[in-house]
């Protein structure tokens, strides 16, 4: 059975800096893509991220490019994302995904996982 558990998160500064934690039990997440996804309140799911897996190839949404690094550290079997930069439209709950296609693909967006980590709160403000 597929267990995904997220750490990290919190309350930060505008121009601050955090780092999110995927871990993944029952699955090697150097088999499959993983995605980053984030929920604002009041707003739709959207995909932030997503690393391939074996190559490390990696997809940013326009919005957090240059600002937001994923990687995996495959010894652990973690996925981070590390943000920086934060602004308070970065507000929202992020959610990691797994257990679905090896790669994340031309159109990682609409990926379909599985394995959903059950999210963690990151708000920025001052």
């Amino acid at each position: 059975q597929v267990q995904v558990v997220q750490s990290g998160g919190g309350l930060v500064q505008p121009g601050g800096f955090l780092r999110l934690s995927c871990a993944a039990s029952g699955i090697n997440l150097d088999y499959v893509a993983t995605g980053w996804y984030r929920q604002a309140p009041g707003k739709e799911r959207e995909p932030v991220s997503c690393i391939s897996s074996r190559a490390h190839i990696t997809f940013y949404a326009e919005f957090v490019k240059g600002r937001f690094t994923v990687s995996r550290d495959n010894d652990r079997n973690v996925v981070y994302l590390e943000m920086t930069n934060l602004n308070p439209e970065d507000t929202a709950v992020y959610y990691c995904a797994t257990d679905g296609p090896p790669r994340c693909g031309r159109h990682w967006y609409d990926n379909s996982y599985d394995g959903w980590g059950q999210g963690t709160q990151v708000t920025v403000s001052s």
